[in-house]
């Protein structure tokens, strides 16, 4: 009698999935988005200037959603932490590691002012300008007494419609903490709908993002086309020199401190390449944060930590801010011919590590602030403003990206000596990268 062996399928191995093509890969979209902008800026100046337009109404949408999301991410990581003693630590660890990097930022930049010597013979620019009227936005008052009161919000809802983010950032800890008094069956459905309700932000930061190489095309032909190539000529050393410190900045010193964490700076750097490419696009640091609230998690930094800490840093953590304003302050200096010694240039940098930790509550951004010091120290020319607000938007760029890699970094190091970080989450996340999967939900 013979007998039939029956042999089962052979298993099929589980499919890899194909790797994106790099034409459609957001980062490659938005850098010819770049090229082609720059294109329209250089040939078609008046027609490029019409095209701001495009950048403005992009980054008016990634900001309709940047308020909601730090209140829902910070409000729902307490809750989740479920110890109001753990969040302080986060954030007493994130407070001291934002004060020694802005030290070593704003150090960096008067340092590199002195040795570069930029501004001198900057002799018939300055003249060009002397006694015109500087250009600086309007914008709330700046002492420190108003830097203070204003983190403190008088309208619960006006801190969401004007966009202030220390104030919703605020807001968001008293009711978080406010959720944790509450006995667990009352919270559980409320932190259930403020999770919900965060998905669909970020699905809705998603269809936003589908459009990001239009507004960054509509934002470079603006910058490039209104500025021309004059502007940019007769200020290429500052712009150039500022540009060169920031990239020394970034790999040496925030380099060093991703080595002492065992962090790999380059192949974090290649895990946010995205996000640092719409920043490079539209030279807003904000276009990115609901991007980074949710892939900074999924690198294994705890939601808790990263929906703490970065908000924070986007008000004390401004690194590329911080080299922006004290080379700005040289600058000054040295095109005006005002003789700065050691003690002076100590005294505005300790001024600067005030000032600097207000650009992101000022309407105007780093360029108000830096007006606010250069106003405070009594000393720099106030009209030599005019000369720096031409090539701003070109220095903006790097300001924005810095500060974006500086509190990424700030981000994952703080959940590292805090204890809220996974390391095999990490691995999995390089791994994903590796294998071209880590891209943010197509649409």
């Amino acid at each position: 009698m013979s007998s039939v062996t029956a042999t089962s399928p052979p298993v099929a191995p589980p499919a890899t999935p194909k790797k994106q093509p790099f034409w459609q890969g957001l980062g490659f979209q938005i850098i010819l988005a770049m090229v082609l902008g720059a294109a329209v800026g250089f040939l078609f100046p008046f027609v490029a200037v019409q095209l701001k337009i495009l950048g403005d109404i992009f980054l008016r949408l990634i900001k309709t959603a940047v308020a909601p999301l730090v209140f829902l991410c910070v409000a729902a990581g307490i809750v989740s932490a479920g110890d109001f003693k753990r969040i302080g630590k986060v954030g007493l660890v994130a407070m001291l590691y934002f004060e020694v990097v802005s030290s070593l930022a704003l150090a960096v930049g008067l340092l590199a002012g002195n040795l570069l010597g930029v501004g001198h013979g900057m002799g018939a620019a300055t003249e060009a300008v002397r006694g015109a009227k500087p250009p600086i936005p309007t914008g709330q008052p700046h002492s420190t007494l108003d830097f203070i009161l204003n983190v403190f919000p008088d309208n619960f809802v006006g801190a969401f419609a004007r966009g202030e983010l220390l104030q919703v950032l605020v807001v968001a800890i008293i009711f978080g903490a406010a959720l944790l008094r509450m006995r667990a069956d009352k919270r559980e459905p409320v932190e259930r709908g403020l999770n919900r309700i965060s998905d669909v932000l970020f699905e809705f930061i998603h269809i936003i993002m589908a459009f990001a190489p239009i507004g960054t095309f509509g934002a470079v032909a603006f910058a490039v086309g209104s500025s021309g190539t004059a502007v940019l000529l007769s200020l290429i050393y500052l712009v150039l020199s500022f540009y060169a410190v920031v990239v020394v900045f970034i790999v040496a010193v925030l380099g060093t401190i991703c080595a002492a964490f065992g962090l790999n700076l380059f192949r974090f750097l290649r895990y946010i390449k995205e996000e640092i490419y719409i920043v490079l696009g539209t030279a807003s640091s904000e276009s990115v944060l609901p991007r980074l609230l949710e892939k900074l998690p999924r690198f294994g930094a705890s939601k808790q930590s990263v929906g703490l800490v970065l908000p924070t840093g986007y008000a004390f953590n401004l690194d590329g801010t911080s080299i922006y304003m004290s080379m700005g302050v040289i600058f000054l200096a040295n095109a005006y011919g005002v003789p700065l010694d050691f003690g002076q240039q100590l005294g505005i940098l300790g001024i600067m590590l005030l000032t600097s930790k207000g650009a992101a509550t000022v309407s105007g951004g780093s360029f108000v602030v830096f007006a606010a010091t250069v106003t405070a120290t009594g000393v720099l020319p106030v009209e030599g403003l005019a000369i720096l607000f031409g090539v701003y938007r070109f220095m903006s760029i790097a300001v924005a990206t810095t500060n974006v890699i500086g509190n990424s970094i700030a981000t994952v190091v703080t959940a590292k000596i805090c204890g809220e970080f996974d390391p095999v989450q990490s691995r999995e996340a390089m791994v994903r990268l590796d294998a071209g999967q880590e891209e943010m939900p197509a649409l």
